[in-house]
């Protein structure tokens, strides 16, 4: 009997991926939380100059985008992302200091984390079902 979590399919172990990769979520008791998706979000907003493409670029509709970074706006003291009302040359939105700085940390501690636990995360993805 498969156990909680394992994925099925025919009776058959899902392969596991290739690529064991350590993921990194920061929760602020009673203040939110920040993870791999909200960094990559902050990411395309820079690259694209958009919530909205930033939202598209990563299967997500405009809303929910805005909602992810108005929660960061909120978490923060300083503002993570400004935005621009539309007009003759539309609207947009752009990371702040603040934003960067946050962005540029957190893949910071990702890097470090990932060259601390290299050698137990090897171990562990080398004990992986081979099925």
């Amino acid at each position: 009997m498969p156990r909680k979590g394992d994925a099925t399919r025919g009776g058959n172990k899902q392969v596991p991926p290739k690529e064991t990769r350590l993921t990194l979520r920061l929760d602020f008791e009673g203040a939110g939380r920040l993870g791999p998706g909200k960094m990559r979000l902050l990411e395309l907003l820079e690259a694209n100059g958009s919530i909205s493409a930033a939202g598209r670029a990563m299967g997500m509709s405009y809303r929910r985008a805005w909602q992810l970074i108005d929660e960061l706006n909120r978490t923060f003291s300083e503002d993570v992302v400004k935005t621009q009302q539309g007009g003759v040359r539309g609207g947009g939105a752009v990371l702040t200091q603040t934003g960067r700085d946050i962005l540029n940390a957190y893949r910071g501690i990702e890097k470090k984390a990932q060259k601390v636990a290299a050698a137990e995360i090897a171990l562990i993805a080398r004990a992986l079902s081979k099925s």
